[in-house]
């Protein structure tokens, strides 16, 4: 801050004390930039995604016998268009497990990311905010 009196300046400084200044997004714990060690829950995520067969998108289902059509059908979308296919009873079978696993692939990548989410916010410094970010913000509900 600075003051003119009938032609003299005289400056004023003030002292910042940074251990006094508040966060507002919490405490942060201190990390190396580089590459992270997985946490606990996310390295049992990444045995979950070992053991995940084949995959497929798309639904399978059996029709009942008075419905017309063939009985078993895999449906799917491709550009916008839903495909319909035809399906024995074997690959009707072996479709059904590779969608449920396709399903699962995508929720543990859900989780994945999450945890990702949670690590980044708690341990990578950032910005000041002026507001603490919410949960749904970060992802993280």
């Amino acid at each position: 801050m600075s003051q003119v009196t009938g032609g003299i300046v005289s400056i004023i400084t003030y002292s910042i004390d940074n251990s006094r200044l508040p966060v507002f997004n919490g405490p942060m714990q201190k990390t190396r930039l580089g590459p992270m060690r997985p946490t606990r829950d996310y390295r049992q995520l990444q045995q979950q995604l070992a053991h995940i067969g084949y995959l497929s998108q798309g639904s399978v289902f059996e029709r009942t016998p008075g419905q017309q059509g063939s009985r078993y059908v895999w449906t799917r979308k491709v550009r916008a268009k839903t495909v319909t296919v035809a399906l024995s009873h074997e690959q009707y079978q072996w479709l059904s497990q590779a969608v449920l696993n396709q399903r699962q692939l995508e929720k543990i990548v859900a989780q994945m990311q999450t945890l990702s989410r949670q690590v980044l916010f708690k341990t990578v410094p950032g910005v000041i905010r002026r507001k603490r970010l919410s949960k749904r913000v970060l992802g993280l509900i």
